[in-house]
């Protein structure tokens, strides 16, 4: 059982969720809207939208894009998980990842390097700046 002072030292060693974002931030690619487009146009990259299926049945999708759920992302692309999806994306192209922000994604984006992946960013703004741009929203 913990004591009150206890819990307050362990909650001063936390890090908060924008800490591990800005964190995250410093070491990943971060593209534009219009960066993104311009490779998807080349069929240089996977547009991975690591939203809730909820969100996307909402707000629509990205056409051309790749759903891979944020709390599938690791699994899904891992050889050595039983839910690998093999063939699922193309490893030898840029994988960019969105949000419906940007903080999602961020971390998303970390822990794939983390796990190896070199070809790896995130679009600034998320699913909101893909909305304002030329992507087409089906």
């Amino acid at each position: 059982m913990y004591h009150k002072k206890d819990i307050i030292i362990i909650l001063m060693n936390i890090k908060t969720s924008q800490t591990l974002v800005s964190e995250a931030l410093a070491e990943i690619k971060t593209i534009s809207p219009d960066d993104a487009l311009e490779l998807t146009k080349k069929n240089q990259c996977n547009l991975i939208d690591i939203r809730d299926i909820r969100e996307l049945e909402k707000e629509g999708r990205i056409d051309s894009s790749f759903h891979i759920p944020r709390g599938m992302l690791e699994f899904w692309l891992d050889p050595q998980s039983p839910y690998f999806k093999e063939g699922k994306i193309d490893i030898n192209k840029e994988m960019v990842l969105f949000c419906a922000g940007g903080l999602r994604s961020a971390l998303a984006t970390k822990t794939l390097k983390d796990m190896g992946f070199e070809k790896v960013s995130h679009i600034d703004g998320g699913f909101g700046a893909l909305k304002k741009s030329k992507f087409k929203i089906t």
